[in-house]
């Protein structure tokens, strides 16, 4: 008997054909083929596309956003709100039971530090991030909990001009971490279906987590189900241990670039090499022009391997874009951006950099390799969305950032099909011998891209199983 699939009369570049996937890959496309006994037959799709990867995402992070309070800007605005969102999360709680709040923004809430929460929240533990996953915001209760006052002096942890701690605490994750709580690893099953929703097969975590025991919360999804998607991983490795656990595949080891007052170029620059040593690529997180220059001349001065990639890439001039293509460095970009914040961008971005935001056309233009991911929850987490706005480029309010740098439909679905070792790189097909990982779509192809939305996803298929119908 066999267990395998047949996906009826669906178009596949443009011609319509039956595809047939057995023992995880896709064994035939061609018309007129007959079910098998024992083979799942689906059929009502109109099109066929191999499955979404979404190159850049942050799975614990997504699901850990179902167990916070969500103060984000498109939920409520002004510090009014938060204070009064915040209060009546603070008040009915076990004692000492921490609240975790999500979404802040400084532009709709205004400044946040320690005493500010003590106002709202005083008896109890309260952190709140940041929207942009870079800040930690503590009240006083918080930070006794986790020593920050008797912390000394650590890098990212703010102080006041007397050396007091503010609460604030900037790309310090896996400090606060090992100071919380052990709590049990969210459900990932939510966030597995969700993605599933959106024909998304595929996902590379760029949580930069610093050891092999912080991925098996992901690995152990993978092994129950919770998570049908294949994951690859860019956080460290253990140096006794340099296998992920099993069930997760190895991206690049991603580095964030500090763009302070000091950069560390000398310290960037071994952490590429010592990465590059151990056989894995590079992903340096740049969100400004000042950390992109970093990272090109840490490249210029370790030597840039294949595989190497920029993620975000949030301001890149022509002279950037030139030395990236000369480099071969490729760039993760985040198009969703545009929508969800290219207001405020508009608004406060200098004038000069407003043309090289979060760029697309302009990069392939040049010969740069580009992909995408939805750096979700930090961004829209439905690629659909990324999708329109890289065709589209406009704002909530109908701005449109950057006209120049609209791909056309199909290159900017292309983002999202490009194979998970080489986000750049040309886009996956439907063909004999790829992975059994499909996204099937209720109209045909071009209608879809007309209007991009993830309602066109019908079915999700990852190694030849139906993990979503719609």
């Amino acid at each position: 008997m066999s267990d395998g699939l047949l996906v009826v009369g669906v178009d596949v570049d443009g011609a319509r054909v039956d595809v047939r996937c057995a023992h995880g890959a896709v064994t035939a496309v061609a018309t007129g083929l007959t079910p098998r006994r024992g083979e799942t037959v689906l059929r009502g799709a109109a099109a066929a596309v191999p499955g979404l990867h979404d190159h850049h995402l942050h799975l614990l992070a997504m699901a850990a956003r179902a167990d916070s309070v969500d103060v984000g800007a498109d939920r409520l605005s002004g510090s009014a709100g938060l204070a009064r969102v915040l209060a009546a999360a603070g008040a009915p709680s076990a004692d000492g039971e921490w609240i975790r709040a999500v979404g802040y923004h400084e532009r709709v809430h205004g400044r946040l530090d320690r005493w500010a929460l003590d106002r709202i929240v005083g008896d109890r533990p309260l952190r709140v991030q940041h929207r942009s996953g870079h800040l930690w915001v503590l009240n006083s209760a918080g930070c006794r909990a986790v020593g920050l006052d008797d912390a000394g002096t650590v890098d990212g942890i703010e102080r006041d001009a007397g050396g007091r701690a503010t609460g604030r605490l900037f790309d310090r994750d896996g400090w606060l971490a090992a100071r919380l709580p052990r709590r049990a690893s969210p459900d990932l099953g939510p966030v597995g279906r969700r993605l599933a929703s959106y024909g998304v097969t595929g996902v590379t975590d760029a949580t930069p987590t610093a050891t092999t025991a912080e991925l098996e919360p992901l690995a152990a999804a993978r092994r129950t189900g919770a998570l049908a998607q294949r994951v690859r991983v860019m956080g460290g490795l253990a140096p006794d241990d340099p296998c992920v656990p099993d069930g997760l595949e190895v991206g690049p080891r991603k580095v964030m670039v500090a763009d302070g007052r000091h950069p560390d170029l000398d310290g960037l620059a071994d952490q590429i090499d010592a990465a590059h040593r151990s056989g894995r690529p590079v992903a340096l997180h740049c969100v400004s022009l000042v950390a992109a220059a970093l990272a090109l001349a840490a490249w210029d001065t370790v030597g840039v391997r294949a595989g190497d990639r920029m993620e975000h890439g949030a301001v890149l001039p022509p002279d950037v874009v030139h030395r990236l293509a000369g480099l071969g460095v490729t760039v993760v970009t985040q198009p969703a951006f545009l929508v969800d914040r290219g207001d405020e961008y508009l608004d406060e971005v200098d004038p000069g950099d407003r043309a090289h935001l979060y760029r697309c056309a302009g990069l392939v233009r040049a010969g740069v390799g580009v992909g995408a991911g939805t750096d979700a929850p930090f961004g829209p987490e439905d690629p659909w969305v990324a999708i329109a706005s890289a065709v589209r480029r406009t704002t909530r309010s109908g701005r449109v950032v950057g006209p120049d740098e609209c791909l056309a439909p199909r290159r900017a679905l292309g983002l999202f099909l490009s194979d998970p070792g080489d986000p750049g790189g040309p886009p996956r097909t439907v063909c004999v011998g790829a992975a059994a990982d499909l996204c099937l779509l209720g109209d045909d192809l071009d209608r879809t891209l007309d209007d991009p939305t993830a309602r066109r996803v019908v079915a999700t298929v990852v190694g030849g199983r139906v993990v979503h119908e719609g």
